[in-house]
């Protein structure tokens, strides 16, 4: 089996069996490609099957003098992904890197803004552009919602449910969640859709799609990026931020005004609760707060 041949297949396995969307899918593919090429050099050919785990100790050898730890590890569990799924195919029996070891994590935390720092944020938006309540109604349904960059371009018309104070939000692997919707954030999605969005002539194919660009189209994940950052700067914020800095922002002010992790994975549509759990370490209040409603020794007598 030659590589292109494996990789293929393995991308139709990761989209049809696993539903993953096309940007993880393009991961899996980047990573492999990264193990073709350093193992395809000069006169040498081995083929996917004919790996050794001594062939991926060179490899995440020379990797890691090249890559940082987190997209070693990224690129590690990728290509363990792919063998894992040539043994499912019987192409193989043993996977090469059942015994290689990702690099130990140190875990970060993320970057949060305070709801004061949001509020400029809003503020400073132009108001004289013809994208300001576009733009207000992205920043607030990040925020508001707790959304991936993702889950934000491809929300569609077709998902809001106000009357029910809700919005169907399809996220990693194209699994669906509901997530409550604000006053506010109705209000201004509801200001964009019958002002600004309804003077644009939109593509038939891009009809249904919340938010769109000049030309009618949906927005891109790169447009999401320049927004924000542009924002930032603005505002004279000097944290490093990202659109994914509002669904921190989104988690961690829930935990401070009392929401429980589980309501809170459900909300950002986390698959393990492990990944949520991240929010506990961002604020010391929540966790004595849990001690003294919870703890026996914590009640005074």
């Amino acid at each position: 089996m030659k590589w292109n041949h494996a990789i293929n297949d393995f991308k139709d396995y990761l989209k049809i069996e696993r539903g993953l969307s096309k940007n993880s899918v393009s991961s899996y593919e980047n990573d492999l490609k990264k193990l073709k090429s350093f193992l395809n050099k000069g006169n040498t050919t081995i083929k996917p099957i004919d790996v050794t785990p001594d062939n991926v100790k060179e490899f995440v050898y020379f990797i890691s003098k090249n890559v940082k730890p987190n997209s070693q590890s990224r690129i590690i569990s990728g290509i363990r992904s792919f063998y894992e799924y040539l043994m499912f195919e019987k192409l193989i029996k043993i996977n090469p890197l059942s015994n290689i070891e990702s690099p130990k994590l140190q875990r970060k935390l993320p970057s949060t803004l305070s709801l004061d720092e949001i509020n400029l944020m809003i503020s400073n938006i132009d108001k004289n552009k013809s994208e300001s309540e576009r733009n207000i109604a992205i920043i607030e349904t990040l925020y508001g919602c707790g959304l991936r960059v993702s889950e934000l371009i491809e929300m569609k018309i077709s998902d809001l449910f106000f009357s029910e104070d809700f919005i169907k939000v399809t996220g990693k692997g194209n699994k669906q969640r509901l997530v409550p919707v604000s006053y506010i954030n109705q209000k201004c999605i509801n200001n964009y859709i019958l002002n600004s969005r309804s003077k644009k002539n939109i593509q038939t194919k891009y009809s249904d799609f919340l938010f769109l660009n000049r030309n009618g189209k949906k927005l891109t994940r790169n447009m999401i990026f320049i927004i924000v950052k542009n924002l930032t700067k603005i505002s004279g914020i000097k944290k490093i931020i990202s659109p994914h800095t509002f669904r921190h922002s989104f988690a961690t002010h829930l935990l401070e005004n009392g929401a429980d992790l589980k309501t809170i994975q459900q909300l950002l549509g986390h698959e393990s609760i492990t990944t949520t759990e991240i929010y506990m370490h961002l604020d010391n209040k929540a966790l004595t707060n849990v001690m003294k409603k919870f703890h026996p020794r914590s009640k005074s007598t």
